[in-house]
């Protein structure tokens, strides 16, 4: 399924945000790297929205160089970035972050 547009919620913008300034704080620059590869990893939903399988209602599909999963959804047209999370937490607080944002 091919979309025209991605959209990326502001809660997703600030997981962005917050995975940026958590790798930052590892070693001065990868906090880009990470923002630059998963903003990458988002943007190729313009070709593979819908192909991922559904958790928690969303499509999930994982960042491909960080330890990451973006949830989004397809209505219409457009696909809209719900989450951006690490995979590496509890699955119950994935799940709340989720659950809250729906």
């Amino acid at each position: 399924m091919k979309v025209k547009e991605v959209f990326v919620l502001e809660e997703a913008e600030d997981d962005l945000e917050e995975g940026r300034d958590f790798y930052n704080t590892k070693e001065l620059g990868v906090g880009e790297y990470f923002w630059d590869s998963v903003v990458s990893d988002i943007e190729s939903l313009i070709i593979y929205a819908g192909i991922h399988k559904k958790k928690i209602g969303l499509y999930k599909m994982f960042a491909k160089r960080f330890p990451y999963a973006i949830y989004y959804q397809v209505e219409n047209d457009s696909a809209y970035v719900v989450a951006v999370l690490p995979i590496r937490r509890d699955p119950i607080w994935i799940a709340e972050q989720i659950e809250e944002r729906r």
